[in-house]
C-alpha cells in the first residue's frame, strides 16, 4: 500500500478487521518490521488523538518517529504555484517535500480544509503534492475531505460492540459554534457504505454531503425518525458542503440546538451506543448524560485509533 486515504485502499474489510483484532491482541507482534525505518508525521493543524495514536502505532512496529508541527518552529510554507514569494512565507512546499522525504521512509500528513475554495479543498492540493513529489508512501492523518484513520477505528469499534449481525448506524449532524470541515462525516459515510450495516445519514437541509461519499446511504431530514431503532449513533458537526450551492461552502447554515444529541433522541433508539471522534463540544454536540452514559463509546473508539494506525503502517512497511 503506497497511499492510504480511502476504505478502498485496505482491500477486503473482513481481512482488515481480522488483522486489527490480531494486532489488538498483541500490538508488538510486528515490532521487527519497522526496525531502522522512520515515519515522518507532518501536522499543518492541531492534533491530540491523531498525533499520539499514530506515533504510538509507529513505535509498536519498531519505527523511529519524527513529528513536525509546521506552525511551530518551521519555515512558513507556500503551497501555491506561480506565487511571487515576497510575503512572510520563506519556503515552497515543492522544495520542502523532497527534503522532508529524504529523512524518512513513510510520511503521514494532516492538513485541514481552508474553506477558501471548495474546488481546491476537494482536489486535496496539499496531500496530492506529497504523493506526487515525495517518492514515499503517504497516509492521510485527516485531510481537507477525509479522515480514514478515524473511520477505520470507528469500524473496529462497531465490530467489537455490535449486538446483531447487521446493526443500524446513524450519522447525525449536530450544532457547533464554528465552521468545521466535512472530513470526518465524509469518511464515516464512505466506510459505513462499504461495511455490512444499515446506514442512515440525518441532517438539516443544506448540509447534504458530497455524493462520492454519501453514496447510496439513506438520507433522512427528520432526526427523530432517523434515530428510531438505531444501534449506533455517530454525532458530528460539519459546515455546508456546498454540493447544491457552492457559494455556501464552509458556511454555518444552522445552529438549531434541537439537533443536540440528548436522552430525548436516544430514547427512540435500540438502546444505541453513542459515538463521536472527539474533541467534542459538550451540550452542543451531545449532552453530558449521553456522553457519560455506559453506552458511550467515545473512549474505546479513541483508543482504537492506535490499532487502525498500526494496521495501516504495517501494510505500508510490508510494501516497502
Amino acid at each position: 500500500m503506497r497511499v492510504f486515504r480511502s476504505v478502498k485502499d485496505l482491500g477486503p474489510l473482513d481481512v482488515a478487521l481480522k488483522e486489527a483484532m490480531e494486532i489488538k491482541a498483541d500490538r508488538y507482534k510486528y515490532q521487527e518490521l519497522g526496525k531502522n525505518k522512520t515515519a515522518l508525521l507532518i501536522f499543518f493543524n492541531n492534533s491530540l488523538r491523531t498525533r499520539l495514536s499514530t506515533q504510538k502505532a509507529a513505535m509498536n512496529l519498531g519505527m523511529n518517529v519524527i513529528v513536525l508541527d509546521v506552525n511551530q518552529g518551521a519555515w512558513k510554507l507556500e503551497t501555491e504555484r506561480g506565487v511571487v514569494m515576497d510575503g512572510d512565507k520563506s519556503e515552497h512546499l515543492l522544495e520542502a517535500i523532497p527534503v522532508m522525504a529524504s529523512y524518512c521512509d513513510i510520511i503521514g500528513v494532516r492538513s485541514f480544509a481552508r474553506f477558501e475554495s471548495r474546488e481546491d479543498d476537494y482536489q486535496e492540493k496539499i496531500l496530492e503534492q506529497f504523493i506526487q513529489y515525495s517518492g514515499k508512501p503517504v497516509f492521510f492523518m485527516e485531510s481537507a475531505t477525509v479522515h480514514p484513520l478515524q473511520s477505520f477505528a470507528d469500524l473496529i469499534t462497531i465490530e467489537e460492540y455490535k449486538e446483531c449481525k447487521r446493526p443500524k448506524v446513524v450519522l447525525t449532524w449536530a450544532p457547533h459554534p464554528k465552521a468545521l470541515p466535512q472530513a470526518v462525516p465524509n469518511s464515516f459515510a464512505e466506510w459505513m457504505n462499504a461495511a455490512d450495516v444499515d446506514f442512515v445519514v440525518t441532517h438539516p437541509e443544506g448540509y447534504e454531503l458530497d455524493p462520492q461519499f454519501v453514496g447510496d446511504a439513506r438520507v433522512e431530514y427528520d432526526q427523530m425518525k432517523a434515530f428510531e431503532g438505531a444501534d449506533f449513533v455517530y454525532a458530528k458537526n460539519w459546515s455546508c458542503p456546498g454540493v447544491t450551492r457552492p457559494e455556501d461552502y464552509g458556511k454555518i447554515l444552522s445552529q438549531d440546538m434541537s439537533w443536540t444529541v440528548s436522552e430525548r433522541q436516544m430514547a427512540v433508539t435500540n438502546n444505541a451506543h453513542f459515538m463521536h471522534c472527539l474533541p467534542v463540544r459538550r451540550n452542543m454536540i451531545v449532552t453530558d448524560d449521553v456522553i457519560e452514559s455506559p453506552r458511550s463509546l467515545v473512549i474505546p473508539e479513541a483508543a482504537n485509533r492506535e490499532i487502525s494506525a498500526t494496521v495501516v503502517l504495517k501494510r505500508m512497511l510490508e510494501a516497502l
